[in-house]
């Protein structure tokens, strides 16, 4: 863009208009309606007219006006009104209705102006840098920050190849497995998303790692098997450690750089664990996690540069989406940072869709659709290419295999289903198992009771029950209710088809009537009624009703997961983990289930006993491997999503180390990594206990300073300034300029506080099994809080602007606040303070010393902590 005051010209991308020049009238020409202000300026001052929006700097000159092809705004005040507090509007055209808006800035130098953190406009003409002063200089800044991250990797590298031993017993032990499995291509189940283990895994393969090693057990040497651990564990190891120059540039991007924050993160006991022990594959997603989700805060606000829609802002907002779908590919806590970034970009939508920006429809639209793609399309895109890889890789039948559906299963190499997949015919003799407890459909001469313990009669017929272990009493004979044909297809069981099962050993057929079931009363009594009686003939109906089959498809056995339901009454037979009483021998109930629907309802034939003939025939006993079958990748992605979601949610059990969230932030409690008796030595993950604390008071103290400004704003008290009415040019409501401080309180520490909330209150509504690494990525967001409340705290100056410039008053480049002596103390004695007590409790974070009861105790800080080999 082009200033022509006197027929001169400058241009903004070459040179800047010295507006010292009064009493002119200017005619601006822009692309794209923007905020405006502009301040009063002297001859030492600049004036700089901007489209921030596309960054287009040009224009023709005519007639000394600006001109340009978009809309226009005149500005017919002069400089001598400007300085006066006039304020005028000129009105554009089309769209513009209210007018187009340019945004002016006060420079320096020839730096273009940046956004802050937060998006919001540093009057100072370039990003607000960190308000330490000696981190002014670049120089400066990248020495101390390469120093901090030299000691991280120091600490997290330190005696990394000790203990050379399976550690973490409830997940390495678990899940250790999983690079192996990537290694032979097995393929396996898990929770979470897998691209934390592909890492894993290609860790393990680059270090020669052959995938044999079965992490059996904790305390199994990996160095007598030649497990290259070392290598493995450097992974997870060098992503812990970057997290800590990524927070650090995180600070600084929000004006709060504080080296107290780093040593706390890097003296936290809970981190480092999670990094130097790292074999387990769940250190390596929590690490990776950890990585990523910081990566995406620090990228997120980059997009807000000056220039939209330019190469460099595409690459910012598209980074921005390949960390989102990184972070969550490593945990599904990874969807509460989306709820994170997607609550940000809502708010910046929202601001733009505000007409005093002066965006036109069909300029916010363009907004919502590039924040869509970047934040939507691009995640899902790299999400599902986790998914691709994982399946082109795991292409071996393996111990995941069970969690699947049948024609799932029949796409891995060498699966049961593809060796021993059988059509089943009338009159075969089946065994049939329920697909999630695995128990097989069991009856045997003994009956009911007539009285159950709280009074319920039964009908007192025969016992049908849930047997875990192969029996003669698992046979059933499949009877035709309708006329077959003696030979060929027609034999053969099909989906829909109405019959009846004999039980071979009672020559009984199963049965279901209106009676209540021992444990349920909600729930059918399943029993057996005599063959030769057939005054309950329409009580033995069955119908097979095969999952996702079409009409007429074959009933095979592994492969047909099927639902049976009884004819009259509609229910589907299901059984449960619950055992019977003795006079059940224990075995699991089997009952009608009145909601058919339920998918634990589902049943397979795990084998076929014998044909019609009562003889293992040549159609039963030599079967030919079958090539794997394909299956649409979405169906697949879509199976294996659910299957996480339920059974992530089904992690119930009780465990001695779980905790609840509640004990979280006061670090009640701790999980045990590793113990060796012999030695008495032991690793036990727990945080830092004075960093931990720190933390949880600096979230009371923000929200207590956010509360009182509140309150004394309702009062009309104002103890944090939130404007700056420049006594100058502006053509709209100063209260679009905000103060630095409050800026960063409000904003950038705000931020913070909502990842800390996202990342830790929705654990309250989670009835799975939890544990204390569950808080990590929240704490990690409430250290953000605890540096930018330290530096808000012991701040001796406020940062730009302190106050409105008058005329007699010098400009100075940049003004930054200063955190003064007493703060370099404060922040000194607590580094000290963090220091002592990672040296004390370090012996039970390397786990490299022996410590006899009493030196145990001493180190058991809360008593609720539970460390081995503590003294009586």
């Amino acid at each position: 863009m082009t200033l022509t005051p006197e027929g001169r010209v400058w241009n903004y991308g070459v040179g800047l208009a010295q507006m010292w020049t009064a009493n002119l009238p200017y005619h601006v020409v822009l692309d794209t309606p923007l905020p405006f202000w502009a301040e009063q300026h002297r001859p030492n001052a600049f004036l700089s007219f901007a489209n921030l929006e596309t960054g287009d700097d040009s224009a023709d000159v005519e007639n000394s006006f600006i001109r340009g092809p978009g809309h226009e705004l005149l500005l017919t005040t002069t400089m001598s009104d400007a300085a006066s507090g006039a304020r005028r509007r000129g009105y554009g055209r089309g769209a513009t209705e209210h007018g187009s808006i340019a945004t002016a800035s006060v420079i320096d130098d020839d730096d273009h102006p940046r956004r802050d953190m937060m998006g919001l406009w540093n009057p100072n003409g370039e990003r607000e840098r960190a308000t330490n002063a000696p981190f002014e200089s670049e120089s400066t800044s990248l020495a101390v920050m390469g120093a901090l991250t030299a000691l991280a990797f120091l600490l997290r590298f330190y005696k990394i190849n000790q203990p050379d031993q399976v550690v973490y017993v409830f997940d390495e032990v678990h899940f250790g497995k999983f690079a192996a499995y990537y290694i032979l291509r097995e393929y396996y189940f898990d929770v979470h998303p897998p691209f934390a283990k592909m890492l894993l895994a290609a860790a393990g393969w680059f270090s020669g790692f052959d995938g044999k090693f079965e992490f059996e057990n904790i305390g199994d040497s990996y160095t007598e098997h030649h497990v290259p651990y070392v290598g493995i564990r450097a992974l997870p190891a060098v992503l812990g450690s970057l997290t800590v120059p990524i927070v650090f540039q995180i600070m600084k991007e929000s004006g709060d750089v504080s080296i107290t924050l780093l040593l706390m993160l890097m003296m936290h006991r809970a981190y480092r664990q999670r990094t130097r022990h790292p074999v387990s594959p769940y250190s390596s997603r929590c690490t990776a996690m950890l990585f990523h989700g910081p990566v995406t805060v620090l990228v997120h606000p980059l997009p807000q540069t000056p220039i939209r829609y330019s190469s460099e802002w595409w690459t910012w907002l598209i980074a921005t989406g390949v960390f989102l779908a990184c972070t969550l590919g490593c945990k599904m806590v990874g969807l509460f940072t989306f709820a994170t970034i997607g609550t940000a970009v809502l708010v910046d939508l929202w601001s733009l869709l505000d007409i005093r920006r002066g965006h036109t429809m069909e300029s916010f639209g363009r907004h919502f659709a590039a924040r869509a793609f970047g934040l939507i399309i691009v995640p899902a895109i790299v999400y599902l290419s986790f998914f691709w890889v994982h399946f082109a890789i795991l292409t071996n039948s393996g111990s995941g295999d069970s969690f699947m559906s049948p024609a799932f299963q029949e796409t891995l190499k060498g699966n049961e289903l593809l060796m021993n997949s059988q059509e089943i015919r009338y009159y075969d003799t089946i065994t049939m198992r329920h697909k999630d407890t695995k128990t097989f459909l069991h009856s045997h001469v003994e009956r009911y009771p007539m009285r159950y313990e709280d009074g319920r009669i039964s009908s007192q017929g025969q016992q049908v029950t849930g047997y875990p272990h192969n029996d003669t009493n698992n046979d059933w004979q499949v009877i035709p209710t309708k006329a077959i044909p003696s030979t060929g297809r027609g034999r053969v069981v099909r989906h829909n088809d109405v019959v009846q099962l004999l039980h071979i050993k009672t020559d009984t057929y199963l049965m279901t009537h209106d009676v209540a079931s021992p444990l349920m009363p909600t729930n059918q009594e399943f029993t057996t009624i005599d063959a030769n009686d057939e005054s309950r003939y329409n009580d033995t109906l069955f119908q097979i009703q095969i999952n996702d089959a079409h009409e007429g498809e074959p009933w095979k056995s592994k492969s047909g997961h099927f639902k049976l339901i009884h004819i009259p009454t509609k229910v589907a037979m299901w059984t449960h983990p619950s055992p019977l009483p003795d006079w059940a021998f224990n075995q699991q109930e089997i009952n009608g289930n009145k909601n058919s629907a339920e998918k634990s309802c589902t049943w397979y034939v795990d084998d076929i006993v014998a044909d019609e003939y009562g003889t293992q025939s040549e159609r039963i006993t030599n079967v030919a491997p079958r090539p794997p079958k394909h299956m649409n990748f979405f169906r697949k992605f879509g199976e294996l999503q659910l299957l996480m979601l339920q059974h992530n949610a089904g992690l119930t059990a009780s465990h001695p180390y779980a905790s609840g969230p509640i004990n979280w932030p006061f670090l009640l409690s701790g999980i045990s990594f590793w113990t060796e008796s012999d030695s008495k030595k032991q690793i036990y993950m727990v945080g830092n206990v004075l960093g931990w604390w720190f933390c949880v008071m600096a979230l009371s103290i923000f929200l207590g300073v956010l509360g009182a400004d509140q309150l004394a704003r309702r009062r009309g008290i104002v103890p944090i300034p939130d404007r700056k009415c420049p006594r100058a040019l502006y053509i709209m409501p100063c209260s679009f300029v905000h103060a630095a401080v409050r800026n960063r309180l409000y904003n950038s520490t705000g931020f913070f506080l909502l990842a800390w909330a996202y990342h830790y209150f929705p654990f309250f509504l989670m009835n799975r099994q939890l544990f204390v690494h569950h808080y990590l990525p929240a704490h990690l967001a409430s250290a953000l809080v605890a540096g930018s409340v330290f530096n808000f705290i012991l701040s001796e100056t406020i940062h730009y602007p302190i106050s409105i410039a008058g005329p007699s008053t010098r400009l100075r480049p940049r003004q930054k606040s200063d955190l003064g002596f007493k703060a370099a103390i404060a922040a000194t004695g607590f580094a000290v303070a963090l220091l002592m007590v990672f040296l004390f409790i370090a012996p039970l974070t390397y786990g490299t010393s022996s410590l006899d009861g009493h030196q145990v105790n001493r180190r058991r800080i809360l008593s609720t902590w539970t460390l081995h080999f503590a003294g009586k």
